[in-house]
């Protein structure tokens, strides 16, 4: 983290941010009999210069976050406030105004260009919209320019994205995120459908961009060691809630919550002897349907600390230590976790 993060003010708050999606019975009277809850009370907050990472199994609400605080979903309830305006109360142009400052990567490197585009008009597209920020006669300069900052020939620009590899089409991706100078870039499993070695270098690379250009990520992941080595802090989400949230050293070293726990420890180890002195947590059964989550806390029907309480009552996400390091379990223990 620069040290521009350690300011009070922080650059994105969310507060309680809620998204359900209907369900509907009935083709032509359709009447709603219940929702999907993807998002079910989240907040965070984002500082100038950080990255804050969100973990979680496929399904656990993380992109649908990302969605909603682009207002490409519409949420069901909460705020978020973008430098103390209320992203959801904008209209649409003044949230197209505020999108330049809000950027994102998104997860699959080939289906987020279009095939009929050159690389060049990917790149300088943002700028057909937000004209001021680059003037016409210089915008095939500025796009050379991008692609060369993110390890790509300049040359390229007139080439389509499928004579490229995954981990080009992703450098592309990360080429257009910056073209409108963003202050915040949300990083939707940017490198989950890369190989492990192309992995380190899109990471490598985002890293050194956010010193360059001051920049805040959020960073989705489901994979806690690919987390680990971009973010400042974390935040832990299972059912559409945050159940933990922590430093790096918090989480990765001293995790309370049965989950991040059980997370940890599906970590694969290269080291032959740490993997010897790790104790593995398995869970049984599969993620509950957010269309029917169970009641009191919804990690419960997978816990083997669960008690009678933890389903009757939903524990608070609370620094339960006096460290700052809030989590959502009644039982919540310390582990230290072999990493």
């Amino acid at each position: 983290m620069s040290d521009s993060a350690k300011t009070t003010e922080p650059l994105l708050r969310v507060e309680n941010l809620v998204k359900w999606f209907p369900i509907t019975q009935g083709i032509v009277f359709q009447r709603h009999v219940g929702d999907v809850k993807a998002v079910d009370g989240v907040s965070f907050e984002l500082y100038p210069g950080e990255t804050l990472g969100l973990v979680g199994e496929s399904g656990c609400g993380k992109s649908t976050v990302a969605r909603t605080l682009l207002r490409l979903e519409q949420y069901t309830g909460g705020a978020a406030y973008y430098k103390g305006q209320d992203i959801f109360q904008l209209d649409p142009g003044e949230m197209r105004k505020l999108r330049r400052n809000i950027q994102i990567i998104f997860q699959d490197p080939y289906a987020s260009l279009n095939p009929r585009m050159t690389v060049g008009d990917i790149v300088m597209e943002p700028w057909e919209i937000h004209s001021d920020v680059v003037l016409k006669s210089q915008r095939r300069e500025r796009a050379k320019q991008l692609l060369d900052r993110v390890g790509l020939n300049p040359d390229y620009l007139n080439r389509y994205p499928h004579q490229f590899s995954g981990g080009q089409r992703q450098r592309i991706g990360v080429a257009r995120a910056l073209a409108l100078n963003p202050e915040i870039i949300i990083c939707d499993e940017p490198v989950s459908a890369l190989d492990v070695s192309v992995q380190a270098q899109v990471i490598n690379l985002l890293d050194e961009l956010q010193d360059e250009f001051n920049l805040s990520y959020i960073f989705i992941a489901h994979d806690l060691s690919v987390v680990r080595h971009i973010s400042d802090r974390v935040g832990v989400m299972y059912l559409g809630k945050i159940i933990e949230m922590g430093n790096d050293r918090d989480i990765y070293e001293h995790a309370v919550h049965p989950y991040t726990q059980a997370l940890l420890s599906a970590v694969p180890l290269p080291d032959p002897t740490k993997r010897d002195k790790r104790d593995r947590i398995l869970l049984e059964g599969d993620l509950p349907s957010p269309s029917d989550p169970p009641s009191g806390c919804n990690f419960r029907t997978r816990c083997w600390k669960a008690e009678d309480r933890c389903a009757e009552e939903e524990p608070d996400l609370i620094d339960r230590f006096d460290h700052g390091h809030p989590s959502a379990c009644f039982f919540a223990e310390p582990r230290t976790a072999v990493l």
